[in-house]
């Protein structure tokens, strides 16, 4: 028999609950994104004079913890709705076990977001209560409000708000990957690891991103609670943030990536990140042998220039090298210039693969430098050259 007392709920205002659960030994989301504190999977019971609705649910492989934490603080079979924000697994794949548990409840989703349940959950039409923007539900003295908020990140994306206690379920946004803590303040660096989730999932989505964080300002709430990482019971804490990574307000600052074999493209890279620095531009330099992906894709949040360092293997860019163009290139950042750095010993190739990489970014390519051997000293000046104009045009944009 499970020990229902080892489950704690949390009651964020009156009769709403937080039911999720917290994964603290995951290291790795998508099978890309590091995840140092593991994360968390929000769920949320609001309990009305009439009806109750469950919102968002658990990771695979937590149903049974989501099950016991609701029996917590009712029964389950009073579930008279399951709202699914978002259809990716992380917080839809346990609704088909919660329907099941409970075969008169229905499935509130977007009219995209219905046709994800039918392919994915094989979810029957006619369970399925589909609501656009401005749609409400009546729970009895409480009140469920529909935002429609796609590409936040996927297409089928909604809000909803709790208008009586002011609370905006807002799902991935304003999210962050972390197992610790409840509210904002338990959490010290809360601000660095949602920096690090919108780099990693929201950043390429900023128009977007902007437009929800105006409908979300809008509704005023008084707790923001987000499907992964704590609440926030003071939202203008993350709204200020958003305000910046939104707009693409970018830093005085530059981010070095780079892969060195021998040496003579670490060597290139320095002497590069020695005149920035003697500038006064702020440096991230990352060597992508043992670089956590979540930190660069933080420090593209808001950078203004970014280097790239690569030997050529085989005629063309290191395969680290290859990894993180094309992931710089999928994520959208606001970074503006560029520097391309490479050596190479029998064959070059490198400069001409990471100019294709980056053809359909918007960042301007300032200078490429390709070496054959390590760097002699016209090599190195050149580079410094290429380092002050880069410096030039990143204080020139301020």
């Amino acid at each position: 028999m499970m020990d229902m007392n080892k489950y704690a709920t949390h009651e964020i205002a009156d009769n709403v609950f937080w039911v999720g659960a917290k994964d603290w030994n995951r290291r790795l989301f998508d099978a890309l994104i590091p995840l140092p504190q593991g994360t968390s999977y929000n769920a949320y019971l609001v309990k009305g004079a009439e009806k109750t609705a469950l919102i968002d649910s658990v990771n695979p492989g937590f149903e049974k913890e989501l099950k016991a934490r609701i029996e917590q603080v009712g029964s389950l079979s009073d579930i008279d709705y399951v709202v699914m924000n978002h259809a990716e697994p992380d917080h839809s794949t346990s609704i088909p076990f919660i329907m099941e548990l409970v075969p008169g409840s229905v499935l509130v989703t977007t009219e995209k977001g219905a046709k994800m349940a039918e392919l994915y959950f094989d979810t029957p039409r006619d369970r399925i209560k589909t609501v656009k923007e401005g749609d409400t539900l009546d729970l009895g003295a409480r009140t469920l409000q529909f935002i429609e908020a796609p590409w936040l990140h996927w297409p089928e994306t909604m809000f909803t708000f709790l208008p009586e206690e002011r609370v905006l379920f807002s799902c991935d946004f304003f999210g962050a990957h972390t197992a610790f803590g409840i509210y904002e303040d338990d959490v010290e660096d809360l601000s660095t690891l949602a920096k690090r989730y919108f780099g990693e999932i929201m950043m390429p989505f900023k128009s977007m991103g902007k437009k929800g964080l105006e409908k979300a300002r809008e509704l005023d709430p008084l707790l923001l609670a987000p499907s992964h990482g704590p609440m926030y019971r003071n939202p203008e804490t993350i709204f200020r943030l958003y305000d910046l990574w939104t707009a693409g307000e970018t830093k005085e600052k530059v981010i070095v990536i780079y892969v060195s074999m021998w040496s003579a493209t670490e060597n290139m890279v320095k002497a590069l990140s020695e005149i920035l620095l003697s500038e006064g531009i702020e440096v991230r330099i990352y060597n992508l042998a043992n670089a956590d992906l979540g930190d660069i894709a933080m420090d593209l949040v808001d950078s203004r220039g970014i280097v790239f360092g690569t030997p050529t293997v085989l005629g063309g860019m290191h395969p680290l090298a290859i990894y993180a163009a094309n992931v710089f290139k999928i994520l959208r950042p606001p970074t503006r210039y560029a520097i391309a750095l490479s050596s190479y010993g029998w064959g070059g190739g490198a400069i001409k693969q990471l100019q294709t990489t980056l053809e359909s970014t918007k960042v301007e390519i300032l200078g490429a430098v390709e070496i054959n051997g390590p760097a002699k000293e016209d090599n190195l000046s050149l580079i410094r050259e290429l380092g002050a104009e880069l410096a030039g045009k990143i204080k020139s944009d301020s």
